[in-house]
């Protein structure tokens, strides 16, 4: 009698992650930085209402007058874009050097130069058509920015010098500068009660962008956070700019200019800001004055901390920064709440958003392990039996 053939066995092949688990992994990978910032504001609305409820005030309707202020109507929507121009620049101030792991907290300074040097240049460039000279003072101004915030890399990279006590410091400096000039050698003599610059003139004064009303700031705003994006996540200098950031000694061995990155990036974020400076002068004030000390700078830090340093999520966050903070006025009338209401709001969202950086990687279900081990752990595909 003869035995029965052993029967064949067939290869089994690797189990392949399904593609619903693939698309969770990716989503795992970024949703992360979208559900701790959402989740950490959420918490400081929260807290700021408890406040309010201590103070005897609703929480409800501090919502809804910041949603009428900043978002009801078409005026109120262009207040709040108006608003939120220079919240984009100053933010970049913060974001791109923050991917070489600095914390430069001097946008202020750099607005404030930024316009008056716009303001300044403008006097000179007065017979000059107004297709060159505009351009002339956004240079000017972005020069003086440059610089800077250019000298915080600078004395961090080569002097050892904490990037953002300097760069506070500087802020404070460069405001003490503007506010001398302002009311001594630049000061224009009929500005009797509010110390002002000469005016740049109705020929230098940026028209609104057609449509939305909102000056000019906004859209070329929009377009530096677009293009920051593209220089930090899909050119070869930002990503040598994240390795500086990541490791200071790796990047250092791999040949890197690391003094060289941390000096560039610092003073293209003081050009943004600058420029902030620039389009409150030439779009908005028409001189320059103390209202560019509108602490634009500061909530900046906010806007990019909320952001995660990332470029394109400044955009929405500025947007809602600028509609919270031209609420301001109404929630003073309508609660009869000072008007530093919206800074003690704006205070608790930052300190609640630098508690929520502990809570990174802490949960598995953001975590694309997780979903990469359910993949493994599927079973393989059922072999055909042999004919």
């Amino acid at each position: 009698m003869v035995a029965d053939a052993a029967p064949s066995v067939m290869p089994v092949q690797a189990a392949r992650p399904s593609t619903g688990l693939q698309v969770r992994a990716w989503l795992a990978r970024r949703s992360e930085a979208v559900a701790i910032p959402v989740a950490a504001a959420v918490a400081g609305f929260l807290l700021f209402g408890v406040f309010l409820l201590a103070l005897g005030k609703s929480p409800l309707q501090l919502v809804d007058l910041v949603y009428r202020a900043g978002f009801g109507s078409s005026f109120a929507l262009g207040n709040s874009l108006q608003r939120a121009a220079p919240l984009l620049f100053t933010a970049l101030c913060v974001a791109l050097p923050a991917r070489l792991g600095l914390v430069v907290i001097g946008g202020e300074g750099a607005i404030v130069l930024g316009g008056l040097a716009a303001a300044a240049f403008a006097q000179p460039l007065a017979a000059f058509p107004a297709v060159i000279a505009i351009p002339l003072m956004a240079l000017a101004a972005a020069f003086a920015g440059a610089v800077w915030i250019g000298s915080v890399g600078w004395l961090q990279a080569y002097r050892g010098v904490n990037a953002t006590i300097s760069s506070l410091l500087l802020s404070y400096i460069a405001i003490a500068i503007a506010n001398h000039l302002i009311e001594g050698p630049l000061r224009d003599p009929t500005s009797l009660n509010k110390p002002s610059t000469l005016p740049i003139g109705d020929a230098f004064m940026l028209p609104p962008m057609p449509v939305i009303g909102v000056h000019w700031g906004l859209g070329c705003g929009v377009i530096a956070c677009i293009l920051a994006y593209i220089l930090m996540d899909r050119t070869t200098l930002g990503f040598a700019a994240r390795i500086a950031g990541g490791n200071v000694r790796a990047a250092q061995i791999q040949g890197l200019p690391v003094g060289r990155l941390i000096v560039g990036f610092t003073a293209l974020g003081g050009v943004f800001a600058a420029l902030a400076g620039f389009f409150e002068v030439a779009a908005v004030q028409g001189t320059a004055n103390g209202t560019l000390v509108a602490g634009y700078g500061y909530t900046g830090i906010l806007v990019a901390f909320l952001a995660r340093q990332n470029p394109i999520a400044i955009i929405p966050v500025a947007i809602l920064l600028g509609g919270i903070e031209a609420s301001s006025g109404l929630i003073q009338r309508r609660m009869q709440l000072p008007d530093a209401t919206v800074l003690v709001l704006e205070g608790l969202l930052f300190l609640i958003v630098l508690m929520s950086e502990t809570l990174y990687g802490r949960f598995k279900i953001f975590s694309p392990h997780l979903w990469q081990a359910k993949a493994e752990t599927m079973p393989a595909p059922a072999a055909s039996a042999a004919a």
